[in-house]
């Protein structure tokens, strides 16, 4: 019954809704920037894995977030961006997104799962360090413009990167760009500055090389395996970041490979698989649930 009442709200609000999945909404009403005629252009699903719910997705030319959202009586106030990866070439949404979002919002945080562009897609017109970081602040800002809507406080919304996605929040968190107030498009008045950032098994873009300071680093959850290439990327990323004062943790699983992600009801459960708990320990640290 609860999900049903957050479905008609979301309904009421301007949401679309997927065939088959959580209520939508894109990230620009008419398309992105510059590329508003390919918004109707169908991204593709396919690799689908009807035992995990597992799929990939591909074409996405009009981004969007999916939402999930806790009661408002459960709600902490907290918001998530949650971004997976994929290369920049496809998206992995399931165990790197809405398995997250899912288990985030049964405690509270809203979150919201971004498809956005994909810069290395054959034959696509997008730049990585222009369009793709273009989706994350957009996605940031858009959430903060639902805040009283949602019951979120816009000074406790972060985001969540998953390898690739991890990449987006990075460069998002370097260009540490402010709302501007006299936009005409009332959400560019929203800052796309994350209060948090998470970056799980992150690739080395928006990280290696960065100059990190608190203004562009907000307070920062590692996670990563032993086993995987991009340990010593967030390794090093923990020590930059230890450097400039930024509150951070890093969380090192050994003989745990790349590409995880979270899936729950998994038979052989590992340690790492608890791995969102000390993410909300973390961000209960911080003081970032406070109702």
């Amino acid at each position: 019954m609860f999900r049903l009442l957050i479905a008609v709200t979301l309904f009421a609000s301007g949401f679309a809704r997927a065939a088959d999945g959580p209520p939508l909404i894109y990230l620009w009403e008419k398309g992105a920037p510059g590329f508003e005629s390919r918004k109707d252009e169908k991204e593709v699903r396919d690799r689908e894995n009807k035992a995990t719910g597992e799929f990939r997705t591909t074409n996405v030319h009009n981004p969007y977030v999916t939402v999930f959202l806790p009661s408002a009586e459960k709600a902490t106030g907290a918001a998530v961006v949650v971004v997976p990866g994929g290369g920049h070439r496809e998206l992995w949404v399931k165990h790197e997104g809405e398995n997250v979002a899912t288990w985030l919002a049964d405690r509270g945080i809203a979150a919201v799962v971004l498809r956005y562009r994909l810069a290395r897609e054959m034959g696509v017109p997008y730049k990585l360090d222009v369009h793709t970081p273009q989706d994350g602040q957009r996605a940031l800002r858009l959430v903060r413009s639902k805040a009283k809507e949602w019951h979120i406080d816009p000074n406790r919304v972060g985001m969540m990167g998953f390898s690739a996605g991890g990449e987006v929040v990075g460069m998002v968190c370097r260009k540490a760009e402010k709302g501007n107030p006299t936009a005409e498009d009332p959400i560019d008045r929203e800052s796309a500055v994350p209060s948090f950032q998470a970056l799980v098994y992150s690739g080395p873009l928006g990280l290696r090389g960065e100059t990190i300071t608190k203004e562009n680093a907000p307070p920062c959850w590692l996670l990563v395996g032993g086993d995987d290439g991009a340990a010593d990327v967030l390794i090093q990323h923990y020590r930059d970041l230890k450097k400039a004062g930024v509150a951070t943790e890093l969380h090192l699983y050994a003989k745990v490979p790349h590409g995880f992600g979270f899936r729950p009801g998994k038979k052989s459960a590992a340690p790492v698989d608890s791995w969102p708990e000390r993410f909300y320990d973390f961000l209960n640290a911080q003081g970032l649930l406070k109702k």
